[in-house]
């Protein structure tokens, strides 16, 4: 089971146009480092999450053109049942983290939609929000465990990517990580800020932050479809 959660590094399945935009990334000395990390963790028996057809879901469900709004989170969930390559994201069936039923909660303040029972946030990606983790895996149970190991490198090459992209994105950071990535977006792309949603910080100005009136605002300015927030 390990290594088929990690077959991804050996034959890459992500949407044509971001491997194209990003094929110099794939075939680079850093990303060989990291399958060869990945590979090594798969032989010592550890699980990776999410499994490996999974790693790039945000790309394969979002494609480079149809993107209009990036949420950056940090690294994915380590938690069985949780993670399936999507930020917040949790497959459904599983209990919601803290830090996403901060997020529904805020939703529900802001754009009066329920809470949800799943807490699959697809639906979302499909409309074209990038739901951006900066690091793609993590060792079961162990946080932040795969970071400097090359994924960071990887994602701030996607940022660059869309910051190049002529047609304007909103990007939604929340918390310090997410907007230590803001030095290298430009206009004409706009940068919500807020702290980050977990239980920790969210009391200091996460909840009420109104990001999702306010990103379906911004694409209603640019004439762009609006977000349907709601996941029922």
């Amino acid at each position: 089971m390990q290594m088929d959660q990690v077959k991804i590094t050996d034959r890459i399945k992500v949407n044509d146009e971001w491997k194209a935009a990003l094929c110099e990334e794939f075939s680079s000395s850093y990303m060989s480092d990291l399958r060869a990390f990945l590979q090594s963790e798969a032989r010592a028996k550890k699980v990776i999450y999410p499994k490996g057809a999974e790693i790039f879901n945000a790309f394969n469900l979002t494609p480079l053109s149809k993107v209009k709004v990036v949420l950056l989170g940090q690294d994915p969930y380590h938690g069985p049942g949780q993670a399936h390559g999507l930020c917040f994201s949790v497959q459904d069936g599983t209990q919601f983290p803290p830090s996403l039923q901060n997020i529904f909660k805020e939703i529900q303040m802001d754009v009066n939609v329920p809470i949800p029972k799943s807490g699959n946030l697809s639906r979302w990606a499909e409309q074209g929000v990038l739901l951006l983790n900066s690091v793609l895996t993590v060792e079961r149970g162990k946080a932040a465990s795969h970071r400097g190991r090359g994924w960071e490198k990887f994602t701030d090459k996607v940022i660059e990517v869309l910051n190049e992209r002529p047609e304007p994105i909103v990007f939604v950071l929340w918390g310090s990580f997410a907007q230590s990535k803001a030095a290298v977006i430009e206009p004409p792309h706009r940068i919500l800020k807020a702290p980050h949603p977990s239980p920790l910080s969210a009391h200091r100005g996460f909840m009420n932050c109104g990001h999702f009136s306010k990103v379906n605002k911004i694409l209603k300015d640019w004439g762009e479809d609006l977000i349907d927030w709601s996941l029922q």
